[in-house]
């Protein structure tokens, strides 16, 4: 596995610390390191060209968070195929470019005034999809498997295989995240804890997949220590 992690010279960020000695030498290389995830050169050719189609409402960043947790899901769900999902999920929401900013969000909020717009940004993102492929030259068969997942990652409640349910669990798996909980608190003006609420009840019952289902119940037991009075107690105290 290819990694882009770096440390200054003498391979250690923070020198001797509280400890008072340099443990630097003993830091594994990347490559030893099981759960790490970067972009290969093939997927690094399609975030090039997807990422110009992101620029709408943070959907850079939820691309790049939702490829790792893709990453890390791919080699756990039997029958998902890397060369299907890490372009589809980094194309997947390339289509909001083509719908007017001003209204994507009263596509996605709770009750939404437009939620028509859902399936325009799958129609335009489909046909980004496409059109990226083939300009990198990419296998016409592995093209339209990933067309036909970004053509309904939302809107289709079932899953077609195990690579669409990686897709459809990985987008979702973002809310979770602390850039995710903190993109649905500005977007609605939400408290943190109303955010993991109400992030947590559009999340856990629709995933597809076991591990995309412990790796929720891992994010939000997280979000909800980092809310909880004892933890916030504790704030004042050295942090590692």
């Amino acid at each position: 596995m290819e990694t882009s992690i770096t440390t200054p010279a003498g391979g250690s960020a923070a020198g001797a610390g509280l400890l008072g000695r340099d443990v630097s030498a003993l830091v594994p290389a990347a490559a030893d390191v099981p759960g790490l995830i970067d972009m290969s050169p093939a997927e690094r050719s399609v975030w090039d060209r997807a990422v110009g189609h992101l620029h709408v409402r943070d959907n850079d960043v939820h691309t790049v968070y939702a490829f790792g947790i893709a990453k890390a899901l791919v080699a756990a769900v039997d029958g998902a195929r890397p060369e299907i999902v890490l372009p589809a999920i980094l194309l997947h929401d390339t289509g909001w470019s083509r719908v007017p900013e001003d209204r994507v969000l009263e596509a996605i909020a709770p009750q939404p005034r437009h939620p028509e717009l859902v399936r325009v940004h799958e129609i335009e993102g489909a046909a980004i999809a496409r059109a990226v492929l083939e300009d990198l030259g990419r296998d016409p068969a592995d093209i339209d498997a990933i067309v036909a997942i970004v053509d309904g990652h939302d809107t289709r409640a079932e899953a077609m295989n195990p690579s669409d349910a990686v897709v459809k669990d990985a987008d979702k798996l973002w809310r979770l995240t602390p850039h995710g909980l903190a993109t649905v608190q500005r977007w609605f003006g939400l408290t943190p804890d109303a955010a993991l609420r109400i992030v947590s009840g559009r999340t856990h019952d629709h995933l597809h997949t076991a591990p995309a289902r412990t790796m929720a119940r891992a994010l939000a037991a997280i979000a909800s220590i980092d809310l909880s009075p004892q933890r916030r107690a504790l704030a004042r105290q050295g942090e590692w």
